[in-house]
């Protein structure tokens, strides 16, 4: 077996970059700091896809399997001699795919920020966060043990707050920065509780131990976690569903959403960075890494596959209503990881059963390029109208050629149009979803419909809507008179991505990446695609009747849907329900007497504690008084006194 080593390299470049960056960014590397940073991810790159080549096609498979790696494994904290906290390197074929996924697209994200970035005062600092997300990241990805994968979780939670809220003087920032930070601890205290459980029960936390043992029926650890209850479901059951639970806190599914649109406060290639790719698809990650102990608890995988797919309904819906472009590609981003959830859910492990474990490593894979693609192309038109908001937006294509080109192959691939990614991926996941569940079927079918009607919408009224460009010259917003589509740092990242994002889905993907390491076979039918495509395609034409010129027809039709768009277009009042069960509820039922206590009874029995001291020791400060005389009297005093006791005794 080929050594693996230098893949430790991949992780430790971007950290040095954060280190270097971050104690002498600032003082001696201000303009090269992204150079810098750009370099070493380029190098980080270039070693994934080596290790890629030489795990796929040289020396990664046995008699047809794709074989787990331990490339590294180093205990560094032993609880006894099964349970201990390990450091190392696992090399399968989700891992490595994971690699290029994340070092490519936040290279992508590097380059593109050498343009949209510069000029920034902290633009070292920028480039310090991103590596340590990176770093982050990367850990993740190739961690061997589960509480190793932990560490790293809550490494990536933290750096994605610093790059969230980089925009420090705004309000709005340092609020969208505490909010996410927030809400994935609650999710990360449940993935901690899951991770005791299984540790517990399974003897270990060895993620190759933990599946051997809980995948084998026989073993006394399934036996024992199978048998054990609470509330009427199995502890595997339990182990399992809080795990999920900080995944779905790190993907943004419901009901632990609501951080992710707010998230678009920071950069813009940053939301291409953690909210297209790397990220939010931690969850899928994590899932799919457990997935052979998923596949033993249908309780399990059945909240997984509802939970994945109502988040990309609901995302789906209030897509369709968002004026903020960034805001639409985050709702974006929850709807197609709720793809991907659902698809491991209603999957089996091994075989063709194992089709929507697959499906959804495939849709991870496509969904990084097209999404960043959709993200940087936001960014460029954010770069040069100054504005979020579509309003200020409209007949750009001219202006924008190469922006336009790239996010209308992007706006094709989301859609599922051949032959660009989207489809391909899609159409594997619904392909499962036909098998397996009509109801989800169905779900996924209208989603999909949903998804090609608010992404066109986005794109008709950035690029074609002559009201918009109307509206923008009117306020003073001349677009001709801006500086363009940026430097060329901006636009070579578009250019590579939109060629991804035509070209990836061609990759025989089932041959590599599958539930038990053995290939399946390709399950794309035209016949079947025939209903998906062409609801896209109507769903497509009619976002152009609505969009792409002047007209009163989306007036109109929002004045039919009424009162469902307005709770649509106010993300269904979820927000408000959070305030007010914090405001109303837990802040004066939970946190003010929790506060009461801690000020009156805890303060106050160390305050009581602390006065009797200092009453006594005033008290008997006289005894100390410095007089020999007095101390001589103290000692015969107790002489006598023992003298006594010891006579008393005696007799």
């Amino acid at each position: 077996m080929s050594n693996y080593l230098y893949i430790l390299w991949i992780p430790l470049l971007p950290l040095a970059t954060f280190v270097v960056l971050g104690l002498f960014g600032r003082k001696y590397f201000a303009k090269s700091a992204g150079i810098i940073s750009t370099a070493s991810l380029l190098t980080s790159t270039i070693l994934s896809f080596v290790a890629a080549k030489q795990y796929f096609f040289v020396d990664g498979k046995v008699n047809g399997i794709y074989q787990k790696i331990i490339a590294l494994k180093y205990t560094w904290l032993e609880f006894s001699p099964n349970v201990s906290i390990d450091m190392g390197v696992i090399v399968d074929p989700i891992s490595v795919m994971m690699l290029i996924v994340v070092t490519s697209v936040s290279l992508m994200v590097h380059v593109f920020s050498l343009g949209y970035m510069k000029g920034e005062e902290r633009f070292a600092t920028y480039y310090a966060f991103l590596s340590l997300f990176t770093f982050s990241m990367l850990g993740l990805i190739l961690s061997v043990n589960i509480f190793q994968v932990y560490m790293f979780w809550e490494l990536v939670g933290a750096s994605s707050f610093l790059l969230i809220g980089y925009y420090f003087n705004k309000p709005s920032a340092v609020a969208a920065s505490k909010k996410a930070f927030i809400v994935t601890r609650f999710a990360d205290l449940g993935f901690l509780i899951g991770i005791m459980i299984m540790g517990f029960y399974g003897g270990t936390l060895d993620i190759g131990l933990l599946i051997q043992k809980l995948t084998s029926v026989q073993s006394p650890e399934f036996l024992s976690i199978t048998s054990a209850s609470f509330l009427g479901a199995s502890m595997l059951t339990w182990g399992l569903t809080l795990i999920f639970m900080g995944g779905a806190g790190k993907s943004a599914m419901f009901p632990l959403h609501i951080w992710l649109p707010d998230a678009m406060e920071g950069p813009t290639p940053v939301s291409a960075l953690i909210h297209a790719a790397t990220m939010v698809v931690a969850g899928v990650y994590l899932v799919a890494r457990l997935f052979p102990i998923f596949s033993m608890d249908e309780a399990a995988l059945t909240i997984v596959t509802y939970v994945g797919a109502f988040s990309a309904l609901l995302a789906a819906i209030i897509a369709c209503t968002q004026t903020d472009i960034k805001r639409v590609l985050a709702y974006s981003t929850m709807s197609q990881i709720g793809y991907m959830m659902f698809a491991l859910g209603i999957s089996k492990n091994g075989g063709e059963a194992g089709l929507g474990y697959m499906a959804s490593m495939f849709h991870l894979f496509t969904h990084a390029f097209f999404k960043s693609l959709l993200f940087l192309g936001a960014g460029a038109v954010i770069h040069m109208v100054h504005s979020n908001e579509m309003k200020d937006m409209g007949g750009l294509r001219k202006l924008m050629p190469i922006t336009h080109a790239a996010f209308l192959i992007a706006c094709l691939a989301i859609a599922g149009i051949p032959p660009f990614a989207g489809f391909f991926s899609k159409e594997e996941i619904l392909t499962a979803a036909f098998h397996e569940n009509k109801l989800i079927y169905g779900v996924a079918l209208f989603t999909a419909a949903l998804t090609s009607f608010y992404m066109f919408r986005l794109y008709f009224n950035i690029f074609w809507s002559k009201d918009a460009a109307a509206k923008a010259h009117s306020a003073g917003h001349d677009h001709a008179h801006d500086h363009g589509e940026g430097s060329w740092t901006m636009k070579l990242p578009l250019i590579i991505l939109a060629a991804c994002a035509v070209g990836v889905g061609f990759i025989p993907f089932s041959q590599f990446i599958t539930s038990d390491g053995a290939a399946l076979e390709t399950h794309i039918d035209m016949i079947f695609s025939i209903a998906p495509v062409s609801l896209s395609i109507i769903a497509i034409l009619l976002s152009a009747s609505f969009y792409k010129n002047q007209n009163t027809k989306s007036d109109k039709a929002v004045a039919l849907f009424g009162g469902f768009y307005r709770a649509a277009y106010k993300k269904f009042y979820v927000d408000e329900l959070y305030l007010f069960i914090t405001k109303k509820i837990v802040f004066p039922l939970i946190g003010q007497p929790i506060a009461w206590a801690d000020r009156n009874i805890v303060d106050g029995s160390i305050l009581l504690l602390a006065n009797t001291t200092a009453k006594i020791s005033t008290a008997i400060k006289g005894l100390q008084s410095g007089k020999v005389q007095n101390y001589a009297l103290y000692f015969f005093g107790g002489v006598i006194a023992l003298s006594v006791l010891f006579i008393y005794i005696w007799k």
